[in-house]
């Protein structure tokens, strides 16, 4: 990529478990028949199949003039603003990168307050969107996930970026009804206005 423009690759995969350099093996709980393959990503195991939006940006950080913590930020703003779209309100929580919604109530714009519970710091949580980057001399790949319509059985047998407990949820499940399509046209746009430099 070196020199050349910066791209954005939109795509569904077959169903697969990614391992990122972090990833233990006591986060994979029972394969089945999905693969597992290891990656150079950062984050540990997740899971992509039919039914969600994987994209990867391709960008030149230091041409776009931002580091990466932003790079993230700007990432997780795109799919707070996709879920905007669909009347879903995102959230982050701090030091556990990707997107949550409240399983309960997905389009409360009430902020998740107070300190989260030892036991089950996810509780009223779904994470509906992963991300795990890699940036090397400047570029970055890997990217986002976001779940739309999909099976989200398999979830069940790992723990969802290493946390024990971890639900995770999708647009269908949340009660939206959004083609594939349009899921990831929205997201599409959200991330070329987000990471534009």
């Amino acid at each position: 990529m070196s020199d050349g423009p910066d791209q954005l690759w939109i795509c569904e995969h077959f169903p697969v478990y990614t391992q990122g350099l972090a990833g233990k093996s006591e986060h994979v709980l029972a394969l089945g028949d999905i693969p597992l393959v290891a990656t150079d990503r950062g984050g540990q195991v997740t899971y992509h199949g039919p039914g969600q939006v994987v994209a990867y940006p391709l960008i030149d950080l230091k041409r776009a003039g931002y580091y990466v913590k932003e790079y993230v930020y700007r990432i997780e703003e795109a799919v707070i603003r996709t879920l905007a779209h669909f009347g879903v309100t995102g959230h982050r929580v701090a030091g556990s990168p990707g997107i949550y919604v409240r399983l309960d109530e997905p389009g409360s714009h009430a902020a998740l307050t107070g300190p989260r519970d030892p036991v089950d710091p996810f509780r009223g949580l779904g994470k509906i969107a992963a991300l795990g980057i890699k940036v090397s001399r400047q570029y970055s790949y890997h990217g986002v996930a976001l779940n739309v319509a999909m099976d989200l059985e398999p979830f069940s047998h790992i723990n969802p970026c290493g946390y024990v407990g971890l639900q995770t949820t999708d647009l269908s499940t949340i009660g939206v009804s959004a083609s594939w399509q349009e899921a990831a046209e929205i997201l599409s746009q959200k991330l070329v206005n987000s990471l534009a430099p």
